[in-house]
């Protein structure tokens, strides 16, 4: 979902690897206008000789809920030299400082691969409240957690740290709109450039082999 909303266009075809651009069939994405090269670097969580890819996305997204399948199936597919990561936006809804701080309380409690499609589907299917700290506490609790230690988390300043470098990272890969991917903080695309989400992770395999070039 842009800031200024875009729609995105979902489709079912399977993932086209870029992988062989020597192939025929190959066409190289065109930077500026299929995907932007930064001004300046983002910074970087990977591990030296590691190449990190960055997911900006909302829980609030319906854009971000519907690419949830077909991103799975990729991240499974990345090679062993690239880190993904998420990195909650500070925009899209009302309560979005609180929403980032809901995805890494749920990460500090190592929670975060299990819960991560309950608090999509809780918003985006069975349309549940989770705006707000009060009811995200009480939708934490009653999805099985242990209301104590999730409070904790999320009102601990390590989690408040992590919303505000979130929300610096998203300044820094300029990031209009969600979903979206950024590549060893050089490289941004999204489906409004790309076409769609599609489209945005063939891209960001080329990418990846463009940052491994240095």
């Amino acid at each position: 979902m842009k800031r200024r909303d875009f729609s995105l266009a979902a489709t079912s075809l399977g993932l086209m690897a870029i992988a062989n651009l020597s192939h025929a069939q190959a066409r190289m994405p065109k930077a500026g206008t299929e995907y932007l090269v930064l001004d300046k670097r983002a910074p970087s969580d990977a591990p030296a000789g590691k190449i990190e890819v960055v997911e900006f996305f909302s829980y609030n997204c319906p854009h971000c809920n519907s690419f949830e399948p077909e991103l799975e199936a990729w991240v499974k597919t990345l090679p062993k030299d690239v880190v993904f990561r998420r990195v909650p936006v500070p925009f899209v809804g009302n309560d979005v400082e609180a929403k980032q701080r809901l995805f890494y309380a749920l990460e500090a409690m190592g929670k975060l691969d299990e819960y991560q499609p309950k608090v999509f589907d809780a918003i985006h299917k069975q349309r549940q409240n989770v705006n707000g700290d009060a009811a995200i506490i009480a939708w934490a609790e009653k999805n099985g957690l242990d209301k104590t230690k999730f409070t904790e988390a999320f009102n601990s300043f390590g989690v408040a740290s992590k919303a505000k470098r979130a929300s610096q990272l998203t300044e820094a890969y300029k990031v209009s709109g969600v979903p979206a991917l950024g590549v060893a903080g050089r490289f941004y695309v999204d489906g409004e450039l790309a076409g769609n989400m599609t489209k945005s992770l063939q891209t960001t395999n080329f990418l990846i082999i463009e940052a491994r070039k240095g």
